[in-house]
């Protein structure tokens, strides 16, 4: 049974980073990344979909911008990322389980 409720085909997390916040900001990535405290190549991975939103860079993310009460939760972008790669493993052939016996 498919699931109605998922977007289809949702972007990488890290498009919302690079396309929109930060141009918003008028930051640079290696501006951002030393904001972060992350290595430029650590979030450049991430704005391509290179990389997963870690918790820990959600976390990141949060804090950075201002979350949970003027900006994106860490959950909201966990949430963003799970949506993401559920969607793009459902693309895949289901795994040959076996259902469970009680």
């Amino acid at each position: 049974m498919k699931d109605t409720t998922m977007m289809f085909n949702p972007p990488h997390p890290g498009e919302t980073l690079r396309d929109d916040i930060l141009p918003e900001l008028g930051l640079s990535v290696t501006q951002a990344a030393g904001q972060l405290g992350v290595s430029r190549v650590a979030l450049t991975r991430v704005l391509h979909g290179h990389a997963a939103v870690s918790i820990d860079m959600a976390r990141r993310l949060e804090k950075w911008l201002g979350g949970p009460k003027h900006g994106p939760s860490a959950d909201s972008w966990l949430r963003q990322q799970l949506q993401y790669d559920l969607w793009h493993a459902r693309q895949t052939p289901e795994p040959d389980v076996q259902p469970a016996i009680r």
